[in-house]
């Protein structure tokens, strides 16, 4: 029994929501998405609430996930998803040149990072990296790009990490000291 498709998605004031044939276009105050949804779901609006209900039980794997889908683009319309980076290492560094971004890494070359549209990087201090978009999958992936680049060390610490993100260092040679 899903209870996450079965919980009612509140619309907030000054979110406008069509219900469309395997999509719900949602637009509010931050942009405009249309996000598809599983077939054998369907979404109803009534009394400011946006309610998914499966046609048959065999649909019930994809309740939840429809449910979600369609919450997080309602919340991204009028919040707007972040993910924040640190790059750790000396002379590591970034900085925003037009719809680039250019890294420092320790290669030998500079890295450099085209901006998707709808995606708006910021960069504080040079080390660190804050991605925002109203797409959370967009941001997501954006922001694991950005790690993918240089992932952290397992013996130094030095990459572009998540904040907050809790790193296993490991020993190195035992000889050394």
């Amino acid at each position: 029994m899903s209870r996450i498709g079965k919980k009612p998605i509140v619309v907030p004031k000054g979110v406008t929501i069509k219900v469309l044939d395997g999509a719900v276009e949602v637009q509010g105050p931050k942009g405009k998405l249309k996000q598809a949804y599983p077939a054998g779901i369907n979404f109803e609006l009534a009394d400011g609430q946006l309610v998914a209900r499966r046609e048959t039980p065999e649909h019930a794997k994809f309740h939840g996930l429809a449910r979600s889908l369609v919450a997080n683009a309602v919340k991204g319309v009028t919040e707007g998803f972040r993910k924040d980076l640190d790059i750790v290492g000396v002379g590591y560094r970034a900085e925003v040149k037009g719809k680039q971004v250019v890294l420092a890494l320790g290669y030998s070359h500079p890295v450099v990072f085209d901006i998707p549209t709808g995606i708006d990087v910021a960069i504080d201090k040079q080390t660190h990296i804050t991605v925002t978009g109203i797409d959370r999958q967009q941001v997501g992936q954006v922001a694991a790009n950005f790690r993918r680049m240089r992932k952290p060390d397992p013996y130094k610490q030095k990459g572009v990490r998540y904040t907050g993100e809790v790193l296993k260092k490991k020993a190195g040679k035992t000889g050394a000291k």
